[in-house]
């Protein structure tokens, strides 16, 4: 299979998802410096520097062209310009793929994440035809749990000390939701 067409930048209500520039770095280095942010995402606290390194990479990251290649977007909120978070896809495999996010402490409990993750979900499932989508989270991390509740996923898996994450042994949790789900579970667009 060849690449995955994408229809980028994305719109929310709020929002816009769209690929990184480098001008997002301020906005970037605001929470990928902020250890409460990153305690539970795979990378760790990042100076400006290392931000500005890490963003270079995410502005290649714009497509879907093999099996295991992310799509990581900025989050822009339309009212300011601001860049709150981050939204990623993963082309797992065919027909299937891993999302997941990151938000600014001070974007949290807007229902900023939710949306993001939304358009994220309809462009897996209604524009790639993914058929199966997950999430994996590490044990304590329970505002992204009960995200991907309202979202329509199931905990499939608890994998007890299944990864060794930030110099520990910790305990990560699969989520999954199928197309069906998705489209049982979210109002769809009238046609």
């Amino acid at each position: 299979m060849t690449g995955l067409a994408l229809d980028l930048p994305l719109e929310t209500e709020r929002l816009v998802l769209r690929p990184h520039r480098m001008d997002d770095l301020d906005d970037l280095a605001r929470f990928h410096g902020d250890p409460d942010v990153v305690r539970y995402v795979p990378w760790p606290v990042r100076d400006r520097a290392a931000t500005e390194e890490t963003l270079r990479v995410k502005l290649t990251q714009t497509e879907l062209v093999a099996h295991g290649q992310w799509l990581v977007l900025a989050v822009e909120v339309k009212a300011t310009g601001r860049v709150i978070g981050e939204v990623l896809l993963k082309w797992a495999s065919d027909e299937q793929g891993e999302v997941g996010f990151a938000f600014a402490r001070d974007a949290q409990g807007q229902g900023y994440a939710a949306e993001a993750a939304t358009a994220m979900l309809r462009l897996a499932f209604d524009d790639l035809g993914f058929r199966r989508v997950t999430a994996v989270v590490v044990e304590g991390n329970d505002p992204s749990a009960r995200l991907l509740g309202r979202l329509g996923f199931r905990r499939e898996a608890r994998f007890v000390d299944g990864v060794f994450f930030k110099g520990a042994w910790v305990t990560q949790l699969v989520f999954a939701l199928l197309a069906d789900e998705w489209r049982a579970s979210v109002p769809q667009p009238a046609t």
